[in-house]
């Protein structure tokens, strides 16, 4: 099968490599229809996070299960399925609570022998835990397909920050971040019922997504200028709740500088640079700050509904559909900020 590889900075391949077979009863094996580039895979092209040479990538994916171990109860071959962006077994005390993104039997694509999402075919771990089955006849719708594969990572990751955040009837919210998340987090934000979502973006192609996803207020300006324009819109008061979607030192700086006294942060983008927060910053405001990379796998069976209604449809982040044999292409668009974000139709 084919498979794509990181051959180190700037640096993506798509090799021919061995076809998964199955090493545990527990796991499956999946044949991946659709895939994309998350911009999380973008720190590894750039050289900001380590990822070995030779390494598989990606973690966004859906496809055919073609074979599953004996001890597999839940999924069956031909099933129509769609993975989270971090396999978990369902079981374990944090699993049971909802927080599957923090399973103490977590795996990731790419990591300890599995394929990673960005290729033909996957060995799925933990099947039962990891893989949630879509009905099959919406296989052949394409649109449907493309609304429903950011379930897998950044529709959950926007609607995990949302919910961090403690997004409600009637909040004002600001969103710090007009990439695939901080979009997601915007729709995510209106499904919770709130009133007025302030997008942070000085691009308009994203703020025109935003607009349609969403956001009442576009805050087309960076820094201390896009905190006082959304001072001005809110009467000096700020926003009960900023969602903090990039994962950087100037876009946690806008959430403070956003957020009410006594409001809340939530944060799902991955920290790059970003120094530890004073206590004394969260004491003196009653701010509260919560987050983390998402529970995918617990938010799935609430959000697929709303997708598959066609209540909740954030296909547009997908702005370039590409063959795997082009990922190299979509890399590089992505991380000049051509494309918000690349479908990989296989």
């Amino acid at each position: 099968m084919k498979a794509t590889i990181f051959q180190g900075s700037g640096k993506i391949e798509v090799r021919e490599v061995p076809d998964p077979v199955i090493q545990n009863p527990d796991e499956a094996i999946v044949k991946i229809t659709y895939s994309c580039i998350c911009g999380s895979d973008l720190w590894y092209y750039r050289g900001l996070s380590p990822l070995e040479v030779g390494g598989r990538i990606g973690h966004e994916f859906m496809g055919i299960v073609e074979a599953v171990g004996e001890n597999v109860k839940n999924i069956k071959p031909g099933d129509l399925v769609v993975a989270p962006f971090v396999a978990s077994d369902g079981t374990c005390p944090e699993c049971l609570v909802g927080q599957t993104r923090l399973c103490r039997n977590f795996k990731f694509w790419g990591t300890q022998g599995y394929d990673g999402g960005q290729g033909q075919k996957v060995r799925v771990p933990m099947a039962d835990g990891t893989l949630f089955v879509i009905p099959k006849d919406k296989a052949k719708d394409e649109h449907m397909m493309r609304a429903l594969l950011p379930l897998s990572d950044v529709l959950g990751t926007g609607h995990h920050a949302a919910v961090s955040a403690g997004v409600k009837q009637g909040s004002t919210v600001a969103v710090v971040g007009d990439g695939a998340v901080g979009l997601c987090a915007v729709a995510a934000s209106k499904r919770l019922g709130a009133l007025r979502i302030f997008l942070v973006s000085t691009h308009e192609d994203r703020a025109e997504i935003g607009k349609k996803f969403g956001a009442t207020d576009i805050i087309a300006a960076r820094g201390e200028e896009a905190i006082r324009q959304i001072k001005v819109a809110t009467g000096d008061l700020g926003v009960d709740c900023a969602l903090e979607c990039v994962g950087t030192p100037e876009s946690w700086d806008a959430c403070f500088g956003a957020v009410r006294k006594g409001g809340n942060i939530g944060a799902v983008g991955v920290p790059h640079g970003v120094a530890d927060i004073p206590v004394s910053r969260i004491f003196t405001a009653n701010i509260g700050v919560k987050g983390s990379g998402a529970p995918v796998a617990h938010y799935i069976p609430e959000l697929m509904p709303d997708v598959l209604s066609g209540k909740l449809d954030v296909s547009d982040i997908f702005t370039k559909t590409i063959p795997l044999s082009d990922i190299a292409q979509g890399y590089k668009d992505m991380d000049e900020r051509k494309e918000i974000k690349v479908l990989i139709k296989l």
